[in-house]
């Protein structure tokens, strides 16, 4: 026998990877109309130079980027298009998709009255599609998005780096469907309005593609207005006050007052006597500290003893534990509407997040079939919906400082005055609180003639406000109006 023979076979190496598209035609019934359009999912290869002693040598693939587009047919070059995201970090765009934004919608219900396995889809008359075409973009690991072989995932598991891949889908579609001079806009949810503001300000500068409209839906762009779980950062507890209030209102724990009545009180405690009282902190003399205790728990509804013990600070994870723990439940992150219980009631934490677990589900199941029934799109791959894969994500550009790209979306909006921004915020986020947004606003680093730029949108409703369905058509109607407003 030949050594050849006796020894392992050699792993064969693996094909150069090559674009994947399907396209398929569909129609959509809409308020103004029918729109007849062209669907395309698949992967997109990207691609990056090589070169040896400044010569260039060649492409090299490094990413497999799954995207699904849909285009009007029969439409000029100056229909708007829309670029759309979710965040995580981890997260695929599968939540604005077939929540709010595409053609179809999942069905699953809402808080209190949700629909059981396997759920359902239909066609989404409110899609943004009757207003501009729209690509959705799954980052490296999330969806069926996957690195080249010979390249390393976890290089593209950062702030910089995604921010760079996406941006390369982004103009990588528009140069391919010719799309240089239509009206431009980007959506992103959660980190996506991180991912967002950035790509705002990345995508000017280094490809001259100036949008016409950032959408920030549950927007974070400083996260120091978030870490309520860092020690010292007062900041945090006084921007999550308001929406502590708003979960206790809607609990019934605040009775015979509205939730306007209720929010102005909280946001105006926020802003004065909280915030005055966590910065004298031993300095405050007991008389008043038994004053701001009280009525922080009467706006939070928590005991005033748990108030006391947690020196004024309510950390965000404890209060979803902490709101109903009377009757054994815990309250939702994502959005406090939703409650679930706990194997006992005594732990400081929830050990799932009762709104994610009520999304998850319907959501997997409604894209795992529509990708292949009705777009024709086969892969064996797993679609991660929301994978911790990604982890560690890294922030290696903003080491010992919180992450903030607020300046990048100022910058963004002084290089392009004529862009705008459109800000969305529930009122039951716990995890994006809707007063953090107002106050990463109210601070932004634009001339006052900018301001008219920016517009806020308020909703009854969690992180994914869709979910809740006088505000998926509100937030439908509002986001239509904002394009073609462009």
């Amino acid at each position: 026998m030949s050594q050849d023979a006796e020894s392992p076979e050699k792993a064969q190496p693996s094909p150069e990877p090559s674009d994947d598209l399907v396209t398929s035609e569909h129609e959509l019934e809409t308020a103004s109309g029918k729109v007849a359009y062209v669907a395309e999912a698949g992967r997109v290869v990207l691609r990056e130079e090589i070169t040896e002693d400044g010569v260039f040598r060649g492409l090299r693939p490094k990413a497999e980027i799954f995207v699904t587009s849909y285009v009007a047919k029969d439409q000029p070059p100056s229909r708007p298009v829309t670029f759309a995201f979710n965040g995580g970090p981890g997260s695929s765009s599968v939540w604005l998709h077939m929540g709010l934004l595409g053609p179809r919608r999942v069905l699953m219900g809402d808080a209190g009255a949700l629909a059981p396995p396997p759920y359902g889809l239909a066609d989404n008359p409110e899609s943004l599609l009757a207003s501009s075409d729209l690509v959705f973009i799954d980052p490296v690991s999330t969806g069926f998005s996957r690195v080249a072989a010979g390249d390393k995932a976890e290089d593209f598991h950062g702030y910089l780096r995604d921010i760079e891949s996406v941006g390369e889908v982004i103009r990588l579609w528009t140069s391919r469907h010719g799309r240089w001079l239509s009206p431009k806009y980007l959506i992103g949810e959660s980190y996506g309005t991180t991912r967002a503001s950035a790509l705002a300000d990345h995508l000017f500068t280094r490809y001259g593609f100036a949008l016409n409209g950032v959408m920030l839906i549950s927007s974070v762009l400083d996260f120091t207005t978030g870490s309520d779980e860092q020690e010292n950062n007062d900041v945090a507890f006084v921007l999550g006050l308001p929406t502590f209030a708003c979960l206790a209102h809607y609990h019934g724990r605040l009775p015979g007052r509205s939730l306007e009545e209720v929010r102005a009180e909280a946001e105006s405690f926020a802003l004065g006597d909280y915030a005055r009282a966590l910065l004298l902190g031993s300095r405050l003399s007991e008389e008043e500290r038994a004053q701001v205790v009280a009525r922080t728990a009467a706006l939070t509804g928590l005991e005033p003893d748990y108030v006391e013990r947690s020196e004024l600070r309510i950390e965000s994870h404890r209060f979803f534990r902490q709101l109903l723990r009377n009757e054994h439940k815990v309250i939702g992150r994502l959005d406090g509407r939703f409650t679930g219980h706990e194997s006992e009631a005594v732990g400081e934490r929830a050990t799932a997040d009762p709104s994610y677990s009520a999304i998850h589900g319907p959501y997997s199941a409604a894209f795992n079939h529509y990708v292949r029934a009705e777009l024709g799109y086969e892969n064996d791959l797993p679609y991660e919906i929301l994978t911790s894969r990604v982890r560690p994500w890294s922030y290696k550009e903003f080491e010992n400082r919180h992450v903030n790209v607020a300046d990048r979306l100022a910058a963004a909006m002084r290089q392009n005055p004529h862009m705008r921004v459109h800000v969305a915020a529930g009122y039951y986020d716990g995890a994006t609180p809707y007063f953090a947004a107002e106050h990463t606003f109210n601070h932004l680093r634009i001339p006052a003639e900018l301001r008219s730029q920016i517009e806020f949108a308020y909703f009854e409703a969690g992180h994914m406000m869709y979910v809740h369905e006088q505000s998926r058509l509100k937030q439908s109607a509002e986001l239509a109006a904002f394009v073609q407003g462009g």
